[in-house]
């Protein structure tokens, strides 16, 4: 049996109640163009906002694709008083497979970043449903091969490449780290995946729940997954770098942190994929911030949730990067 859904967080609420105007917005396909220019409009980081004063330099860079792809643009944004050789953020956005830009929630990244003097590198992979899998995956792991290859030329350490994405970059993130291990390519040395968008399936508890509640609804997953994996969506045919929900091993992985609202259709795809990456002996920090919907950060930075969640993330940050 399924419950009500969980009660949102009483402040975060009351913020959602005045975004959304009394009707939560589903996506589906037809509203994907539309997705794709709010989503420009609301995340994407001008250059003032990459140079934060003074303290970042940036630069975009064309990297050659895999074999039969197109080239891949990354966004390198370098402390202006780098201190060789620095760790990396290797950020992967959001945007429910379909939306997003490399500048799209750089300035949560970049807040994330400063206080480690690290650089931050942030891939423009290509969007379904006119790029289906695996294209995502294969442009972010270029991405990831890339700053590996560099690491000398831009002052980074190749040994401390931190992988992070929230909502489809928290399922891209995790996708990446699994193919480098199997792959046996560049080290990757932590994970932070944000409210990950993990399992293409769609049925969990939490899904059903929340249908209809909050910014993003089953209706919205299915919208996003079918984007991506077509005629394969929901079936036994998806591979774990698709949808991680579907790997069965998660040994041999760098440490993660994973994080989720209590009241989200991503709770118990998160919470599961933690408990598998302790199952096979591995090292994952997990926190459920009670009465969150999805994305709640980025929609209100200020609440105290949120606020919360930001302290988090760095402490985890800040203890990993001390090892």
């Amino acid at each position: 049996m399924t419950g009500p859904p969980p009660p949102f967080d009483a402040e975060l609420a009351a913020g959602l109640a005045i975004v959304q105007g009394g009707a939560p917005v589903t996506l589906t396909p037809d509203l994907i163009g539309a997705l794709r220019t709010g989503h420009v409009a609301a995340h994407e980081v001008g250059d003032d906002g990459l140079r934060r004063g003074g303290a970042y330099t940036f630069a975009d860079h064309v990297v050659p694709g895999s074999p039969g792809a197109p080239d891949v643009t990354v966004l390198v944004c370098t402390p202006a008083a780098v201190d060789a050789p620095a760790p990396v953020i290797y950020h992967i956005h959001d945007g429910g497979m379909v939306a997003g830009t490399r500048r799209s929630g750089m300035t949560p990244m970049l807040d994330l970043a400063e206080p480690h003097g690290a650089i931050v590198v942030s891939v423009e992979y290509r969007l379904a449903p006119e790029h289906p899998y695996p294209a995502q995956v294969d442009d972010c792991y270029t991405g990831l091969s890339w700053i590996a290859e560099q690491a000398d030329d831009l002052g980074a350490d190749r040994d401390r490449i931190v992988i992070v994405g929230v909502s489809a970059g928290g399922g891209l993130a995790a996708a990446v780290t699994l193919l480098a291990r199997d792959r046996k390519g560049p080290a990757v040395y932590g994970q932070l995946l944000g409210y990950p968008m993990l399992d293409d399936r769609n049925d969990s508890y939490s899904t059903v729940q929340m249908r209809g509640f909050g910014v993003w609804d089953q209706t919205s997953n299915e919208t996003g997954w079918r984007a991506l994996l077509g005629a394969a969506y929901g079936s036994a045919d998806v591979p774990p770098y698709a949808a991680p929900a579907r790997a069965v091993d998660l040994s041999g992985l760098p440490p993660a942190y994973i994080d989720v609202g209590s009241a989200e259709i991503f709770r118990d795809e998160a919470i599961a994929y933690a408990d598998r990456i302790w199952q096979c002996g591995g090292d994952a920090e997990l926190h459920v911030w009670p009465g969150g919907f999805h994305a709640f950060d980025a929609w209100m930075p200020q609440a105290a949730l949120s606020q919360a969640m930001t302290r988090a993330r760095q402490d985890w940050l800040r203890r990993l990067l001390a090892t």
